[in-house]
């Protein structure tokens, strides 16, 4: 069996890359309740670069969820993921989201989450590999769901059969 190491850039990454833990997110009855209940998710840092994770996460959301997505990033300006344009910040959008789902570097988070505090949102969810407890901690003391450091496609399909079960009541 041929051994694959990565290049020396990924492996600095993947271990600069904490593993979630418990306190990084609500337990998975509420999580999945929020999932359930959530229509409309903005994205803030989507990119149209096929090649970022932001932009498959978007892609699986938009085949995969009933969620209205809405991508945000003023350096997208003109571009497009599956027909869904670019705005230029949450308040920018034409409508209420449920969910901010962030993929920025965790230094822009505290900024993201009083936007989210300012457009109503219900949660704000740092994807894997960014934490901020403080910007989370201000979030949830304004009555948002914070989620730090999970991947949104790796826990909906974990959480899957509870989303069903939250929809049907």
């Amino acid at each position: 069996m041929e051994h694959i190491s990565l290049d020396p850039h990924r492996k600095a990454a993947a271990e600069s890359c904490p593993a979630p833990v418990f306190s990084d997110a609500p337990g998975d009855d509420e999580l999945a309740l929020a999932l359930a209940r959530t229509r409309r998710v903005a994205i803030v840092g989507a990119s149209p670069n096929p090649s970022r994770t932001s932009y498959q996460i978007a892609v699986w959301l938009m085949e995969h969820t009933p969620y209205e997505l809405y991508l945000v990033n003023p350096a997208a300006a003109g571009e497009e993921i599956l027909g869904h344009g670019f705005y230029d910040s949450l308040s920018d959008l034409p409508v209420k989201v449920d969910m901010v789902d962030v993929f920025r570097r965790s230094e822009h988070t505290p900024a993201i989450a009083s936007e989210a505090v300012a457009a109503n949102a219900k949660a704000v969810w740092l994807q894997l590999g960014i934490s901020h407890p403080e910007a989370m901690a201000s979030a949830r003391a304004a009555g948002l769901l914070a989620v730090q450091n999970r991947c949104i496609k790796v826990e909906y399909r974990r959480l899957a059969d509870r989303i069903t079960s939250f929809r049907a009541l």
